[in-house]
């Protein structure tokens, strides 16, 4: 259990954070609509009524586990001081840690001299980032990985983490990929291929390995599919590139996932950038948590080529988005343990849900989008008794959508104008089908 010296709400999928649950989103606003009141909301949920239980159990097992912590030395009080938490390094004094907002998988603790550390959740390794020409400690932690400054031979084989980098500037360090330009919706990096700035390396887990050595590659920036591969991984490593795995499509609230760019700003310097952007994004959501939520249910899907459909987690980023905007995601209720960002399901069981919801909205993103409702049905006759069919609801979301992620808050932004029944052209994703 990691305890946090800012201020949070209870999350679904993470846990209790805080002894005390939170008011709902609509309390905090009817106490006190101010700007700080309705950030705060932005970080709860509106917790689907099969969750309560959730809640008494995350207490209990919170007060097993300060139990545990006491017996064995450790006061919770100590675990939220960011001093204590800190990674230990000879010769640094640590100074500060970074303030977050939504994010919870991440943090970074800054030290004398420039050196700041980045920790995420699940991942064992500690990430030292090394000023330009200063001196590595000596003694390191065996997991550390150094990040030498300046990082401008970046290869990236995360794509959703190029958006936030070129959000805060620095685009032209990422100089190889592992996606070639024909797999890239984001014009940011095709552009950055025509111009000659940036050049395919290798996928993830078959990378040029001599083209890394030759450009002198500074850093791996890869997503989790490269622990499949970790051979691959430990060849960088040997090779002298260190590894960095991006993790934010693990968080729960989107405005978490967007509060990656501040990790991205420790790591080239673009602090005073990175809060610039994501605050001038959350500000413009903000006010949505001064209105009740709509009821109208909203389900966000994909059929495979097997015919079995592909769900959102209750507790997924897009769940929470399609809650922030002021709609409920149909599947809030699904029972499901896993660890991933999906569930796979029958057609059967997911006509038992989605047949009443409001809205279906294809995930064109991941696979080819579909172009007319007939499409929909070609892959399931069933469709064609759904509510949102009858009543002409289904919508289909653009391929960039998931490599966008410094547009996450528009995302927020579509959902709302959705449920809304607002204006479709306002939308950045979403596209009406029939």
């Amino acid at each position: 259990m990691r305890f946090f010296d800012r201020q949070s709400t209870f999350s679904v999928a993470k846990g209790l954070r805080t002894s005390a649950a939170p008011a709902a989103p609509q309390a905090f606003a009817a106490c006190a609509p101010s700007s700080a009141s309705r950030r705060a909301a932005l970080k709860g949920v509106r917790w689907p009524a099969a969750l309560i239980f959730s809640l008494f159990a995350a207490v209990s097992l919170f007060a097993t586990l300060c139990l545990a912590g006491c017996s064995q030395g450790t006061t919770a009080a100590e675990d939220a001081d960011p001093a204590s938490r800190a990674p230990k390094f000879d010769g640094l004094v640590f100074e500060d840690a970074m303030d977050l907002d939504y994010a919870e998988l991440f943090d970074v603790y800054y030290y004398d001299g420039g050196y700041k550390a980045i920790t995420i959740e699940d991942d064992p390794a500690i990430y030292l980032v090394v000023p330009e020409g200063a001196r590595v400690p000596e003694n390191l932690p065996e997991e550390t990985r150094v990040l030498q400054q300046p990082l401008d031979q970046v290869y990236l084989c995360a794509t959703s983490a190029i958006a936030l980098v070129d959000a805060i500037g620095e685009l032209d360090s990422i100089t190889m990929t592992g996606t070639d330009k024909s797999g890239w919706e984001i014009e940011a990096p095709r552009n950055a291929f025509d111009a000659g700035k940036l050049a395919f390396a290798g996928k993830y887990s078959a990378p040029d390995y001599e083209m890394l050595v030759d450009n002198g590659a500074d850093m791996a920036l890869q997503s989790t599919m490269i622990l499949h591969t970790p051979e691959v991984m430990e060849m960088e490593e040997d090779l002298g590139i260190p590894v960095f795995i991006e993790r934010s499509s693990y968080e729960t609230n989107p405005l978490g996932r967007l509060e990656w760019i501040k990790l991205y700003g420790a790591m080239w310097n673009r602090e005073d950038e990175a809060d610039k952007y994501f605050n001038d994004k959350v500000d413009t959501i903000v006010s949505y948590a001064d209105e009740p939520n709509t009821g109208k249910t909203v389900t966000f899907f994909s059929v495979g080529t097997d015919g079995s459909v592909v769900v959102r987690r209750a507790g997924d980023y897009i769940a929470q988005s399609i809650d922030l905007g002021g709609g409920v995601y149909a599947f809030n209720d699904l029972e499901d343990n896993g660890k991933g960002t999906t569930v796979n399901m029958t057609m059967e069981q997911f006509y038992a849900t989605a047949v009443n919801s409001d809205y279906l909205v294809y995930n064109g993103a991941i696979v080819d989008a579909i172009e007319s409702v007939d499409d929909l049905i070609e892959k399931s006759p069933t469709f064609a008794d759904y509510k949102a069919v009858k009543e002409g609801n289904v919508w289909t979301t653009h391929k960039d959508m998931f490599q966008a992620t410094d547009k996450i808050a528009e995302m927020i932004s579509d959902f709302h104008e959705l449920v809304h029944d607002c204006d479709e052209d306002k939308m950045v994703f979403f596209e009406k089908v029939s």
